[in-house]
């Protein structure tokens, strides 16, 4: 595999080494060891699959709060996505900043989503399946999120939005916390 680590802390895009022969390819997409030697979390209890229909719906801007903040290992496995993920950690250097990457089928990467970050994407394509693989497990009690256009962070995304849940529509303003 091979880990690049992107400019907000913590966060890595995966990318598996495909070995190709006649038959197709195989790909690890992951391997605890490799992500203990690069200090990446390890420990994932659930993994989670989401189908998104059409192109341009916005799943997110989700995370847990503490004590359930989770890790996320997020993968494309049909279609392609634009993900993203935005530094709510009030005390890092990257606080409100965000990223986004193309996940898809062809390309195979993942992203690496730590604790601390809101996560959502647009699907790019129709019928995209996502899967997450999560270090905690579900806790209603602990849901949070952010609008997708919420000013606080400017995230700029790659096509028109043209549908969202209306949770996702409805999430308040976000409030900065002092540094």
């Amino acid at each position: 595999m091979i880990f690049t680590p992107v400019y907000l802390s913590g966060a890595t895009l995966v990318e598996p080494e495909r070995r190709q022969d006649a038959r197709g390819w195989f790909a690890r997409v992951y391997c605890e060891r490799e992500f203990a030697a690069r200090g990446l979390p390890t420990r994932m209890v659930q993994t989670n699959l989401s189908l998104t229909r059409r192109a341009g719906t916005v799943r997110g801007m989700h995370f847990q709060h503490a004590p359930n903040a989770e890790d996320k290992l997020v993968r494309c496995a049909r279609g392609a996505i634009w993900d993203c993920i935005v530094d709510l950690r009030p005390q890092s250097p990257t606080y409100c900043q965000w990223f986004g990457a193309e996940l898809s089928e062809d390309n195979g990467r993942m992203l690496l989503v730590p604790k601390g970050f809101a996560h959502g994407f647009v699907s790019l394509t129709d019928d995209a399946a996502v899967t997450y693989q999560v270090s905690a497990f579900y806790a209603p009690e602990s849901e949070g999120g952010a609008r997708w256009d919420d000013p606080a962070f400017g995230i700029e995304w790659p096509v028109p939005v043209i549908d969202m849940s209306d949770k996702d529509r409805n999430w308040p303003d976000y409030q900065r916390e002092a540094q």
